[in-house]
């Protein structure tokens, strides 16, 4: 029986579309995607390998064409779909409608040629009932010019990638990639370190008070900052550049207390009257935000439910396409006619009429040539279920949520209220005028703050915080309760997170929402970029990596030139572009602009140890710097003097969790003093007659005995990690021996067994058999008697583990699960757990600096690889496919009616 044969990329979505079509449709999945260019040598076609331009599986001297291919283990699914159309009267292409899906859609009509059936585009936005019905009734046809943006693209990202990454493998390290996007945000971080590096802190002072208006005030005490001293304004954080000194324009305009200035003027003012001398009050008022678009979902996910971009789009996949939310990936803030009645009757039912205005609520897309005409994210149809509606669970119904708020806030009345700025002045006793100033605000009618608020980055003040203040008129006196001198210090500038990284990417017009969390993720895996709590850190190789790429490709990874092949991009989209012109001039150049050919073919002599060279304060020059920080083939390490004076005599590793604003010329001369590896003579065992030696080593200093050349192969030396209180340049001999001495043998239990006093990587800890409890300090181990070890082991042990040990911290809610984040200490260090997940804390956290966005981050990461297997057995690993050439796109120019297909394929 013939049928309507539909495809889509995911079997999720499949299931789903299958439900709503019914009867007389096939709902089959392509898998993603079903071709690609060659990944490697092998997989590229016999036919084109000894061409010039053959590992570039693009053929550069004519129209860029490409050469795809058909992996091995998407074979058979190819045959499956073959066979499904033999039996199919028409065919809907029913992928993605963003330029990635319409190239899906071109490469399966490519490969599948349908033969006298027609082929028809399906295209649609979320995936309820309604709106699969109406792209079934309401195709279109295949919009090339999609394909070739997609396609120029794909082939940009190829020519930058097979070009440039050789260079990093022959003048940096092996296995290093480059990549168009990839490198430029790769550099926005290195960049960043860059300015912490030369950041030179500025120290200023300023007064606060508080201050009392009486009695008859209902809200008496308020706080305030001085503002002015005999009318100069005291300067503050803004006022100081980078270098910590004022600002040009800030020279003369602005007073810089010191700390003496400062205390000697609270002297000054103890007893001073003060005296209102202004009081402005302006109306305010806050817009509710524009519904979610890729980037602004992502950056909210990761602030709120400490989510990163990549987690943020799986669990939002699976909620398209479950039929909850609309298309994840779109730049577009707006809202379909029926999206916006569903908000505003939700607003109406739950909040009431006063909330909803009086006209719907019209977003504009800030972003330029917003792709495609995508709507918003938000809840899928055309009414929307409340989250306790959905039956959603966990992360799902966070993201939901969040999501459902947004949309439904979006269409609610403005946040109105009043802010108000008094000026209190007083003369000093040193005749000085000084001028202290408070802030408030009140919010008489919240309006979508009821619903929602936006999460902030580096503490900012949150849009529905309330600053009451009495209310005062000029004239009024008022009293110092209390003065303090308070000293500040400028900060560097923060690290990039995610979030912050998204929006910059972003403002700067740099690569395409849908990528983002891809390029995050790469640029991580590469180990170019490591996290430090939320922050994002470069590793000293990126650094290599970036000096490489500006000095030799500087259009290439400049943040204009980037930005601006986005807008070529969306010109091909457009139809307005040609895609052959602008790989050429891309890949070859055009007058006076070299293109990247020429730059790779003519690099020239490259200082690869130059490149990796990096004198040491950073910024210093090779001759003024005795230390040096190199990049090696193992990591980073530090050159310096020796002990004669001989320069850069000795060597210490960096450890691989050092910022390099941490490293500072101090720390290296410490590393230096101290380098992993070298020992420090502290004298014989008193019984063995070994030596004994303290040590830095990969998981901290400890003392161990040298056995002697003649040693059996079998032979261990004794080691002792040294206690915290201990050091390399302190720890004596006498101490070493009782390290060594370890375990300790407390005594034995009423059956006989064993118990032992241990220091262990995790702390000192008792040990009966198999049962381990945790000591509470490490003097314990030498100084706990057999009755208190008894006692300890009397106590109850829960679930076959620790008797359980009051949290470390409580940090607050899951914004997931919505229970409690303790951090607790385990067997095999400390982790967050919020009951249901645990997740351990990474090398760069620690207890007391751990938060609860982090902690949320570490278990939203634990929850993405699933429930632990237990006792599953490993299945043999399979051999990777290889790939078959199966076709190769002939160039065709388009026609003015835009043919829905591309020319014939020629086999590869």
């Amino acid at each position: 029986m013939a049928h309507k044969l539909v495809i889509v990329e995911s079997p999720a979505k499949a299931r789903t579309i299958a439900g709503y079509l019914g009867e007389g449709y096939v709902v089959e999945s392509s898998i993603g995607h079903i071709r690609d260019l060659p990944n490697n040598a092998a997989d590229t076609p016999a036919k084109i390998k000894d061409k010039p331009w053959g590992r570039l599986a693009v053929d550069v001297d004519n129209g860029f064409e490409p050469y795809y291919v058909v992996p091995r283990d998407k074979k058979s699914h190819i045959t499956k779909l073959k066979g499904l159309l033999k039996g199919a009267d028409e065919l809907f292409l029913a992928t993605d409608g963003d330029r990635e899906g319409e190239a899906i859609a071109w490469h399966l009509l490519d490969e599948l040629k349908p033969k006298n059936i027609p082929v028809k585009r399906m295209v649609f936005h979320e995936i309820t009932k309604q709106a699969i019905l109406e792209a079934a009734e309401h195709p279109r046809e295949l919009a090339m010019d999609l394909v070739e943006a997609q396609e120029t693209r794909r082939i940009l990202d190829r020519l930058y990638g097979y070009e440039v990454s050789p260079v990093l493998w022959r003048k940096v390290m092996s296995g290093l990639s480059a990549g168009r996007v990839q490198s430029v945000a790769t550099r926005l971080v290195v960049d960043r370190e860059a300015e912490r590096l030369r950041f030179r802190a500025a120290s200023y002072w300023d007064l606060e008070g508080t201050f009392d208006a009486g009695s008859d005030h209902d809200q008496r005490m308020f706080p305030a900052k001085v503002h002015s001293v005999d009318g100069a304004r005291v300067a503050r954080g803004s006022d100081f550049g980078p270098d910590g000194l004022l600002k040009p324009a800030s020279e003369g305009k602005v007073v810089h207390l010191d700390r003496a200035r400062a205390e000697g003027l609270v002297g000054a003012l103890a007893e001073s009257t003060y005296e209102v001398r202004s009081v402005e009050s302006k109306p305010y008022k806050r817009s509710p935000y524009a519904p979610f678009r890729t980037t602004t979902l992502q950056q909210e996910a990761s602030r709120k439910l400490g989510m990163s971009a990549s987690v943020t789009m799986s669990v939002a996949q699976r909620l398209y396409e479950n039929g909850f939310i609309t298309y994840m990936r779109t730049d577009s803030t707006t809202l379909s006619e029926g999206a916006v009645a569903a908000a505003r009757d939700q607003v109406r039912e739950l909040y009431g009429a006063e909330y909803v205005p009086d006209r719907p609520r019209v977003y504009a897309s800030k972003v330029k040539n917003a792709q495609e005409a995508h709507e918003a994210i938000r809840p899928a149809g055309e009414s929307f279920r409340t989250p306790a509606q959905t039956g959603l669970r966990g992360e799902q119904f966070r993201l939901y949520e969040l999501i459902w708020m947004r949309t439904v806030a979006s269409q609610m009345r403005d946040a109105v209220g009043q802010s108000v700025s008094i000026r209190i002045g007083g003369t000093a006793a040193t005749g000085e005028d000084v001028v202290f100033s408070a802030s408030g605000r009140v919010i008489t009618f919240h309006g979508f703050l009821k619903a929602y608020v936006e999460g902030t980055d580096h503490g900012a003040a949150s849009d529905d915080q309330e600053t009451r203040l009495p209310a005062l008129a000029e004239g009024d006196a008022v009293s110092a309760a209390s003065l303090a001198a308070n000293g500040h210090e400028t900060k560097p500038p923060s690290r990039y997170t995610e979030a912050t990284l998204i929006k910059e990417l972003e403002d700067r017009e740099i690569g395409r929402p849908s990528t983002y969390a891809s390029i995050i993720g790469t640029i991580l895996n590469r180990g170019y970029v490591y996290k430090k709590g939320t922050a994002l850190v470069p590793a000293w190789l990126a650094f290599s990596v970036v000096r490489l790429l500006t000095e030799h490709f500087p259009r290439q990874i400049d943040y204009e030139f980037t930005a601006q092949m986005e807008d070529v991009l969306d010109e091909i989209a457009a139809g307005r572009s040609d895609r052959n012109t602008e790989l050429a001039e891309f890949y070859f150049g055009t007058g006076d602009v070299d293109g990247l050919k020429k730059l790779v073919n003519e690099l020239g002599d490259i200082d690869a140890k130059g490149l990796a060279t990096f004198p040491l304060p950073f910024g210093a020059s090779a001759e003024e710097s005795g230390i040096h920080l190199r990049v090696g083939k193992y990591g980073p390490y530090l050159e310096g003097p020796g002990d004669d004076g001989t320069a850069f005599a000795k060597r210490a590793n960096v450890p691989d969790d050092l910022p390099p604003d941490e490293l500072t010329l101090e720390k290296a001369e410490e590393l230096l003093a101290n380098p992993a590896g070298e020992e420090r003579e502290l004298g014989r065992h008193p019984e063995t007659g070994l030596v004994v030696v303290a040590k830095n080593g990969r998981f901290g200093p400890y003392v161990t005995e040298l056995l002697p050349e003649d040693a059996p192969k079998s032979a261990k030396p004794r080691t002792g990690s040294l206690f915290s209180t201990m050091t390399l340049d302190t720890v004596t001999i006498d101490q070493a021996v009782k390290l060594l001495s370890l375990p300790r043998v407390v005594g034995t239990d009423a059956e006989g067994v064993e118990i032992t006093a241990q220091n262990g990587r995790y702390g000192p800890y008792l040990k009966k058999g198999t049962d381990s409890r945790s000591l509470t300090s490490e003097d314990q181990i030498f100084d706990i008697t057999l009755d208190e070890a008894l006692a300890i082991y009397a106590q109850p042990k829960q679930r076959g583990r620790a008797a359980a040990a009051p949290p470390l911290k409580e940090l607050g809610n899951d914004p997931v699960s919505g229970q409690p984040i303790v951090v607790k200490a385990g067997r095999f260090g400390e982790y967050v757990t919020d009951g249901e997940y645990n997740a351990t804390l990474r090398k760069d956290d620690s207890v007391e600096a751990v938060t609860l966005e982090r902690a949320a981050e570490l278990l939203a990461e634990r929850r993405a690889k699933g429930p632990a297997k237990k006792g599953a057995k490993k299945a043999p690993a399979k051999k990777a496919p290889a790939k078959k050439a199966t076709a190769k796109k002939a160039a065709a120019k388009k026609t003015t009616a835009k043919k829905t297909t591309k020319a014939a394929a020629k086999k590869a």
